[in-house]
């Protein structure tokens, strides 16, 4: 037979193999799908009741807008020993960039001024008997300076990089989408918004006739429009296995390369959307409208005031004031 010590030494063991196991097979995910710090809200649905019993009725609306033109702003920084030479360097380098893309006439470029300031560095002054001396001596000047290049074909800006890169100007700082159609985009927005909110008031007359016909009422509305520049997240693709060790040790990470995608918003909390499927970057508009019913308060009649005149025999008798 075996014995009680025997078998608790078995479960002890086993114990400690499965903790060893989920030590060392666990992970630390890196990826946008399953990070901690990543929350989703909840699916449920959770309405409130009004405020004082008032009735409230929106609708939301949501608009993808394609961009009908760009500009892409790229950063170039220029040092030299003088004015003169940092200037004629720079110059040439934004030269070469512009040989190929000006020869586009749908592309339009403009060079904006950052920065001219002067460049110092440290000279080291011995002297007997003491101890060194730093002193900031002029090394040169640094001039830095914007370059906006507006399109209307996105797949230009792969041939715009090609070109700048042979001047070798890499900073691309950001791109910003513009669109001309937004006010009829906002029109439209809100004249779907109005004819639900219409169909949405009639429902409640069906439930609640006697209240919201002739009950007070306020309206109000109002738009959003998200930037796709805006909309940019970051996250780090990768998975470190963790160590389960004895001793302390010293342990070297390695840098994770950081990502970047494109979240735009979501649509699941509007009452409709127009151009709902989104393959590319683009110009959000939203638009939501509110009308308030405020509760009906039951009129309380007055009733009319009675006089009653006591004679002085005693005789009660009831006057009229018509």
């Amino acid at each position: 037979m075996v014995g009680k010590s025997q078998i608790m030494k078995q479960i002890t063991t086993l114990l400690f193999l499965l903790l060893v196991a989920s030590s060392v097979f666990g992970q630390v995910p890196g990826n946008v799908n399953y990070q901690n710090r990543i929350s989703y809200s909840s699916t449920n649905i959770d309405i409130g009741f009004p405020r004082n019993s008032d009735v409230l009725i929106n609708v939301k609306g949501l608009a993808n807008v394609k961009a009908d033109s760009y500009v892409a702003i790229f950063n170039l920084t220029q040092v030299g020993k003088t004015k003169k030479e940092v200037n004629s360097l720079i110059d040439e380098r934004i030269n070469r960039a512009f040989e190929n893309i000006k020869s586009n006439p749908k592309v339009e470029t403009y060079v904006d001024m950052i920065s001219f300031v002067p460049v110092y560095e440290y000279e080291v002054e011995k002297k007997i008997f003491s101890k060194k001396n730093y002193n900031e001596v002029p090394a040169g000047f640094e001039l830095k300076k914007n370059i906006h290049i507006k399109y209307s074909n996105p797949n230009l800006l792969n041939e715009i990089v090609s070109d700048l890169s042979k001047a070798e100007i890499y900073d691309l700082i950001r791109v910003d989408y513009f669109s001309n159609n937004l006010e009829s985009v906002k029109k439209q927005l809100s004249d779907k918004a109005k004819i639900l909110l219409q169909g949405k008031l009639k429902s409640y007359e069906t439930i609640l006739p006697a209240n919201i016909s002739s009950s007070e009422k306020q309206l109000t509305d109002g738009y959003k429009v998200l930037l796709p520049v805006e909309m940019y997240r970051s996250y780090q693709a990768y998975s470190s296995p963790s160590l389960n060790l004895r001793k302390p040790a010293n342990i070297s990470k390695t840098e994770k390369s950081t990502t970047l995608y494109y979240q735009p918003i979501i649509d699941k909390e509007f009452d409709f959307v127009i151009n709902p499927v989104i393959l590319e970057p683009v110009i959000q508009v939203l638009y939501e409208i509110k009308l308030k019913v405020n509760k009906k308060k039951d009129k309380i009649q007055k009733a009319d005031k009675e006089y009653i005149l006591i004679t002085p025999n005693g005789d009660i008798k009831e006057l009229s004031m018509k």
